[in-house]
């Protein structure tokens, strides 16, 4: 996939960082301090996570599609096999949960990596 790894050794591509947690300058794993909180700086090369803006924008697309997926699934579930509440329960609860934890870090990971990546920092006017 081109764009996707970076030809600089040493620093991960950016689909590398996003499933594994990598720090996008030396590619060491401790991205993340908590299940989706950023460390405040590497361990290793020291790069400070809290210089990257990545906001909130994996968590509002996640709802959705996670959301939808979960919908869509749950539906067909019940509608082939017609199992108790609780089943729903034990099925979607723990699969939301993941899927929501996994995608974040996913999401994040590669947010910061392509800001690392690009350079990416607050906008100005030339003038």
């Amino acid at each position: 996939m081109e764009g996707s790894e970076s030809g600089t050794k040493g620093q991960p591509g950016i689909v590398s960082a996003a499933l594994l947690g990598l720090c996008p300058q030396c590619g060491a794993r401790g991205l993340f301090e908590g299940l989706a909180k950023f460390a405040p700086k590497c361990r290793v090369c020291a790069l400070d996570f809290t210089a990257f803006n990545v906001g909130d924008g994996p968590a509002a697309f996640l709802t959705l599609i996670i959301g939808a997926l979960v919908v869509v699934l749950a539906i067909t579930v019940e509608l082939e096999w017609h199992p108790p509440f609780w089943v729903h329960v034990l099925l979607w609860v723990p699969f939301t949960a993941g899927a929501v934890i996994w995608g974040l870090r996913a999401g994040k990971s590669a947010l910061l990596a392509a800001e690392f990546q690009r350079s990416a920092g607050e906008g100005r006017l030339k003038g």
